[in-house]
């Protein structure tokens, strides 16, 4: 079969896409099947199969690379269904380019995208068109959240707070990181020193490197 008889057969039905962002999430499994359960119901609402399910637990939306939904698109690109639907548009992508692209490789290849938490649906130029505005808005939310996530985080730093992980690291042996480089010594030569003598580090491992002893002077010198 030539690529361009290949393009011309399509298989109609859905390929439905899940995507949930944090591990309690993809354990519980609750955000996953509440999504399936609406694309399950607007399929039999709008009498089309749902031929392919696919799910992505843990991982965000700030890039496409996922592998379910690599999946899913290879699949419509080969012809295998002829809507990819989500349950809601941010499932997808929060990405205003990430969108438009996807938009522009659905009309391209001949398959819809519809988000069923928005009008938003690209087999008609109104869906497609509300898709691209609403693609612009979530983008713009997700831009939103991480300044104020960035200024949330400046006032905490700034009233003494300490960021990050917990310090685990015992006192006495980040008391001698830091007596070994007053003295003049290099920090190879003390992530050296520690694992000759097999110090476990922070995490509980046995290896230091030059870069976790200047991050250990540093935080104890803030």
């Amino acid at each position: 079969m030539t690529k361009s008889s290949k393009e011309n057969v399509r298989i109609p039905g859905v390929v439905a896409y899940c995507r949930v962002s944090t591990e309690e999430q993809a354990v519980s499994g609750l955000g996953l099947r509440a999504q399936e359960d609406a694309i399950r119901h607007e399929c039999r609402k709008r009498g089309l199969d749902l031929i392919a399910l696919h799910e992505d637990a843990g991982l965000s939306a700030k890039t496409l690379r996922r592998p379910a939904l690599e999946a899913a698109l290879s699949e419509l690109d080969s012809g295998e269904g002829s809507v990819l639907m989500v349950a809601k548009l941010d499932r997808l992508t929060r990405s205003v380019h990430d969108a438009t692209g996807l938009m522009a490789k659905a009309e391209h290849c001949g398959w819809g995208l519809v988000a069923l938490d928005a009008p938003v649906d690209t087999t008609t130029p109104q869906g497609a068109a509300m898709a691209q505005v609403l693609a612009v808005f979530a983008e713009l939310e997700r831009r939103l959240i991480g300044e104020r996530t960035k200024a949330a985080l400046a006032v905490r730093k700034s009233q003494g707070v300490h960021l990050g992980r917990p310090q685990t690291l015992p006192t006495d042996v980040r008391n001698r990181i830091r007596s070994m480089r007053q003295s003049g010594m290099t920090l190879a030569a003390i992530a050296a020193q520690l694992n000759a003598e097999r110090i476990p580090t922070s995490q509980g491992g046995a290896q230091w490197w030059p870069a976790t002893i200047r991050a250990i002077i540093q935080n104890s010198s803030e």
